[in-house]
């Protein structure tokens, strides 16, 4: 099927046309860039990135809110990113054995995305593929990063609103956020709130942030204990809410990290993860091998 019937069939709901679109964009397949430039985003879906160190607990949060949106009535779609090997270059996790309570939900759609070697936790093609999702008729897409180390501030280059994710792992830890990270967010959840000190922690948070500079949005602090449902609503409200109250500037600075990646990414689609590491095996056979020589003929 070419692009445009494809496209067509996607937009009245066709989940197939949907996934092979996606497939289409990510393996870079014949006529893909015929469908991205023929695209119809809705803007007015919200995209909500969940992000935050691992172990915090994201899945889990993704999970419940799931659910929730699910028994509200909306069509979600979700994108998972996946870390990937560094040795086999495959997805470690996986979103089906993750989500597997809503594989049969028809009002689901779930997407697993690997990194590829990309040096945050995002993959390359997420950009793309978050709007081929908002060309279907879903009412909310989520999409949960990997969240290793100062990657989670990629999200905000692609996220409406942007949830970040942390633990109490100890009331006098706070100073340990990364200021990256603390510009980045529009909601915290601190999950696993009935851990001891989870009281202080979440104290000493929101004393951080009503000591920054005042914005038109305050960001709150919503705690949660996830695996038992307990917060789910209120998080889900203070994102509704912040999606209603949309910042004209934050938009624009949206699409300029969007533009950005993708200029990045067209540089270096014929950089070659894999053959970069077959040429490099080769040159370090010589004996007077130099990193920086090597690197030089990938220049353009």
């Amino acid at each position: 099927m070419n692009p445009s019937n494809l496209l067509q069939n996607m937009r009245t709901g066709d989940v197939r046309a949907l996934a092979r679109c996606i497939s289409l964009v990510e393996n870079e397949s014949e006529g893909y860039e015929e469908l991205l430039f023929a695209l119809d985003i809705n803007q007015d879906i919200p995209v909500i990135g969940i992000t935050g160190p691992p172990g915090a607990g994201k899945s889990t949060i993704v999970n419940a809110l799931i659910g929730l949106l699910s028994k509200e009535g909306k069509r979600i779609g979700v994108i998972a990113i996946d870390p990937t090997s560094p040795f086999n270059f495959g997805s470690i996790l996986g979103d089906r054995i993750r989500m597997s309570e809503h594989f049969l939900d028809e009002k689901v759609f779930i997407r697993s995305l690997a990194t590829r070697g990309s040096l945050g936790g995002l993959s390359a093609k997420t950009i793309e593929i978050t709007d081929v999702m908002r060309a279907f008729p879903f009412d909310v897409i989520i999409v949960e990063t990997v969240g290793v180390g100062q990657s989670e501030v990629e999200i905000i280059g692609l996220a409406d609103t942007t949830v970040v994710v942390l633990v109490p792992e100890g009331g006098d830890e706070i100073q340990g956020i990364k200021s990256g990270v603390m510009e980045i967010a529009d909601i915290f959840v601190v999950n696993k709130a009935d851990r001891d000190g989870s009281d202080l922690f979440i104290n000493n948070l929101r004393k951080l942030l009503h000591d920054k500079e005042a914005k038109a949005w305050n960001v709150p602090v919503v705690r949660t204990v996830a695996s038992q449902q307990e917060g789910i609503a209120a998080l889900n409200e203070k994102i509704r809410e912040h999606f209603i109250h949309k910042d004209v500037s934050k938009k624009e600075f949206l699409l300029t990290e969007k533009a950005y990646r993708l200029i990045q990414n067209h540089r270096m689609k014929n950089i070659d993860k894999q053959g970069l590491h077959e040429d490099l095996r080769q040159a370090l056979k010589g004996k007077e091998f130099n990193l920086y020589t090597f690197v030089q003929k990938y220049f353009g």
